[in-house]
């Protein structure tokens, strides 16, 4: 009857103890429903017309902010891309508790690459102030010691100009980063935050031999290159537009693998989730069949 007794009570116990729960999957929508603002960001005697998304109370436009507060990330389109095309990667994010501003300037045939560095910081800048003005949509929303850059090619390579010139960023990553002038790999060299390169095997507009790698090479630790297998430049957009190539994955699978790298690195880096370190440093991350791993913490 005691051997009964202690199995009974050992079985009790096993059902009253919770499964582990699953680890979460970077590469789908987080738990926040998502708005927009289309604001005007002004900072430092410039004025930057944006879109913001954002974890939102209610989705839709204009709508309340959730509850607390929250990393921001300055986004960078390509040259001569429409914002749009970024749109499921910026609401991405703010699903997963991001607020995510992307000026829509340099969207021209003659960009210029240090300005549109500028306007990224200029938007970080701005939302800063916005967690203190009385009014804003903002106020008391923005973790103003998190913030982080981001951009895709023309986008990606300014991006690590703004990393280089602004002090408060505490995080970089970058989709398919161009080199730019003056020189992203040169501001990359000066990089005492973590940064990391995501690129595409097959990318013919930015090939990572000749754009992203010699960022990486150039970037002090903590670093990271990560390279999506049959990737290719245009598929870190929602659509293709004006010289674009094609890879051997789907544009589909490519945006899962890239949401999945960059999500859990802003994860890790400016929201302190504890269980984003493994898809950035762990055996998830250097065992990813989709994405090749290169990096030192």
């Amino acid at each position: 009857m005691r051997v009964l007794a202690i199995t009974l009570a050992l079985v009790a116990s096993t059902l009253a103890t919770p499964a582990s729960a699953a680890p979460p999957d970077y590469g789908l929508p987080g738990t926040y429903p998502v708005a927009y603002s289309d604001v005007t960001a002004v900072a430092g005697g410039r004025s930057v017309p944006a879109r913001v998304h954002y974890p939102a109370a209610t989705s839709g436009v204009n709508q309340p902010v959730a509850t607390g507060r929250f990393p921001a990330i300055a986004f960078g389109h390509g040259f001569f891309q429409a914002t749009s095309k970024y749109t499921s990667t910026s609401t991405h994010l703010a699903s997963w508790g991001f607020v995510v501003v992307v000026p829509t300037t340099q969207g021209g045939l003659s960009p210029s690459h240090s300005a549109f560095a500028d306007d990224l910081n200029t938007g970080l800048t701005w939302l800063v102030a916005q967690d203190g003005t009385a009014g804003s949509r903002f106020r008391e929303h923005i973790t103003t010691t998190a913030l982080g850059v981001s951009g895709h090619s023309m986008g990606g390579g300014a991006a690590v100009l703004a990393a280089a010139r602004n002090p408060k960023i505490t995080a970089i990553s970058t989709y398919a980063a161009a080199e730019t002038n003056p020189s992203a790999k040169a501001a990359a060299a000066t990089l005492r935050v973590p940064a990391q390169f995501l690129a595409g095997s097959q990318d013919t507009i930015t090939p990572v031999g000749e754009h992203q790698r010699p960022m990486f090479a150039a970037k002090p630790p903590s670093k990271q290159l990560r390279t999506i297998t049959g990737g290719f430049h245009c598929g870190f957009m929602d659509s293709s537009g004006l010289f674009c190539d094609n890879g051997s994955i789907t544009r589909a699978a490519q945006l899962v693998a890239a949401k999945r790298v960059l999500t859990s690195w802003f994860r890790h880096y400016l929201a302190g989730d504890a269980a984003a370190r493994d898809f950035v440093w762990g055996t998830p991350a250097r065992t990813d069949s989709a994405v090749t791993f290169e990096g030192t913490e």
